[in-house]
């Protein structure tokens, strides 16, 4: 589910302007998995954006304690959202700590960095989401850690259903600030793409593993 469909449109008009989305339904983009999509999101680049990474910090800030009240500490999942996790526990006063993909092989061996106790809460940040898979890993590893996961925020989803299906079963509650709707809606108002393309944009979300130009 998204914020509300204000913050959704605000949030989608931002990274289209930055280009932290790339629309390009004729030349598409080809994703790690293979998979050819007319979209491609790196949310990075909000960083190098005041205004917007202000508005981001500022907004899923609010979401959490809107939702949640306030946990004992913010979780990012690495690596694409300690930065904006780092920007929103210090919005909210909050420690932070981030999960890594797997436990690191030398040192401590840490999969999960920075200081929590066992059955504290956390809610988690994450940048995007795609199938969710990597995200819901994050959640097991705190799970697993005795740590307590309130639920999790992201900037943006794609809105595949079957990343709807993977969190109903893992019993996370997610929230956006914005989604691929939200994104489209936003598109067509600005004349970014046409509506020809918001066709091709709109099958690609429906089957985005077996669709190609």
């Amino acid at each position: 589910m998204i914020f509300n469909d204000t913050t959704a449109a605000e949030t989608a008009e931002n990274l289209l302007q930055i280009k932290a989305i790339k629309l390009s339904p004729k030349n598409p983009f080809t994703w790690a998995s293979g998979w050819k999509s007319p979209i491609y999101c790196d949310n990075r680049i909000t960083l190098s954006h005041v205004h917007i990474r202000n508005f981001l910090r500022s907004n899923l800030a609010r979401l959490v304690e809107d939702k949640y009240g306030m946990p004992d500490a913010i979780a990012g999942v690495a690596t694409g959202a300690i930065a904006i996790g780092v920007l929103v526990a210090q919005e909210l006063g909050l420690p932070f700590i981030y999960v890594r993909p797997e436990a690191k092989k030398h040192g401590r061996q840490n999969q999960i960095e920075g200081q929590i106790s066992e059955g504290q809460t956390v809610v988690v940040i994450e940048d995007l989401i795609s199938t969710g898979k990597s995200s819901l890993a994050a959640v097991d590893a705190l799970k697993n850690a005795g740590i307590r996961v309130k639920g999790m925020v992201a900037i943006f989803s794609y809105g595949f259903s079957f990343a709807a299906e993977n969190f109903k079963l893992a019993n996370v509650e997610l929230t956006t600030l914005s989604d691929y709707s939200h994104l489209l809606i936003q598109a067509i108002k600005t004349n970014y793409i046409t509506e020809s393309e918001l066709a091709t944009l709109e099958q690609w979300r429906a089957n985005p593993s077996e669709w190609c130009q």
